[in-house]
């Protein structure tokens, strides 16, 4: 006997449970080709990460001096941390911070005292030797050497209509300088929590670096120890590069300037060296103050020297001394500099020029440590696709491609 609901006769359909049957998913927005939807999940995610950066500008902005500070104290941090090291091989490491940190600011003391004695001693004969620049300047417009004329008239009204502009903006002149005045307060303030933060930093930096892993979870501590070591193994490289190729380039300049016999050598090398510090932009500015004032002290000639001769120490500073000092530490292609200091001039002046390019250099190198890299492609496997669009096969693989 058949058992019931069994058999090819009396048999009941068998009953659907729910939720068993698979329902046919409904196409994925089949009016929308595939290229488009890949590159709708590209943008959406580009317009997070740059809402994501923006973000960091804006906080970043609201306690600008909070992070001068810390920046300066890496910077700091990256240059004492060998003249630590050694120190500490003979003495506890708190005494070899202190005297590093000592010996530091008796260099830049010894090295303002020198340039504020120079200034002094050649400022009367410099003014004296200006004043006789400008003349010669001026004679040199009048006479009938260029292409246009310009008389002494136009140059007096010139003059006055700069005096008359002074005297019309006197009050809003005077506030800038009351604002320039609070800035000072602001740039010891940010000098003081600087070194603070520098003296913490070098005698116990790498206690404070795992307490912070401490407080990850295990399993993402390995990508921040390598984003970490990365990222201040660039930074550091670059810092200490950078000082020893500023150095280099103010005792050239110095010794230019010395054989040329242009007053206040050591001034002007010391704003070569200080120039040294904002990629693209600090050599050519050193460079232009350091041609007027040889100009009006010996000369037109002593000017197109000086401006030749600082032209070179350039040269020999991007093709020699970077090569040689930073190494492997820092590749960033020039385009990518002139780029992050043009944005970075853009967004913070002057401090932007000088932090972008550090900044970028870290991110960079914090991102290639953490990629995973395909096998790298040839220039000529590159230009392999270059020509023509055939339409026709192009539809008919467009076609033959599943969506």
């Amino acid at each position: 006997m058949a058992e019931p609901g069994v058999g090819s006769q009396g048999a009941r359909p068998a009953r659907r449970v729910a939720g068993t049957a698979r329902r046919t998913p409904p196409p994925a927005e089949p009016d929308a080709p595939r290229w488009l939807r890949s590159l709708a999940g590209v943008s959406w995610r580009l317009i997070v990460a740059v809402i994501a950066v923006g973000m960091v500008f804006y906080a970043t902005s609201q306690v600008k001096l909070l992070f001068i500070a810390v920046f300066l104290a890496l910077v700091f941090t990256a240059v004492l941390r060998p003249l630590v090291e050694w120190f500490s091989k003979v003495m506890p490491r708190f005494l070899a911070t202190a005297l590093a940190i000592i010996s530091g600011f008796l260099f830049f003391a010894g090295l303002l005292t020198y340039v504020g004695y120079s200034v002094a001693n050649e400022w009367e004969d410099l003014s004296q030797q200006f004043s006789d620049g400008i003349d010669q300047i001026i004679e040199f417009l009048e006479s009938d050497t260029l292409p246009f004329t310009i008389t002494s008239e136009q140059i007096a009204g010139w003059i006055s209509d700069a005096q008359q502009w002074v005297q019309d903006h006197a009050t809003e002149l005077a506030g800038q300088a009351a604002e320039r005045a609070g800035s000072v307060v602001e740039v010891f303030t940010a000098l003081a929590l600087a070194i603070f933060c520098t003296v913490f930093f070098l005698a116990r930096g790498q206690e404070m670096w795992t307490w912070f892993l401490n407080q990850i979870p295990a399993r993402f501590r390995e990508g921040w120890i390598k984003a970490g070591g990365a990222g201040w193994y660039t930074f550091s490289g670059y810092t200490r590069g950078t000082v020893i190729i500023a150095v280099t380039d103010g005792m050239l300049a110095f010794v230019l300037l010395l054989v040329l016999g242009v007053p206040l050598a050591a001034p002007l090398a010391v704003l070569v060296f200080i120039g040294a510090f904002i990629p693209l932009i600090g050599a050519p500015a050193a460079m232009i103050i350091a041609m007027i004032v040889a100009l009006a002290a010996n000369g037109f000639w002593s000017a197109v020297i000086v401006g030749i001769g600082i032209a070179l120490i350039g040269q020999f500073e991007g093709h020699v001394l970077q090569p040689l000092v930073m190494g492997k530490q820092v590749s960033i292609h020039p385009v990518v500099v002139a780029l992050a200091v043009a944005g970075g001039t853009l967004t913070a002046g002057i401090l932007g020029a000088v932090v972008s390019v550090p900044l970028v250099a870290v991110a960079w190198a914090v991102f290639s440590r953490l990629r995973t890299l395909d096998p790298p492609m040839e220039a000529d496997d590159a230009d392999d696709e270059v020509g023509p669009v055939d339409t026709e096969r192009r539809h008919d693989q467009d076609a033959a491609t599943p969506s």
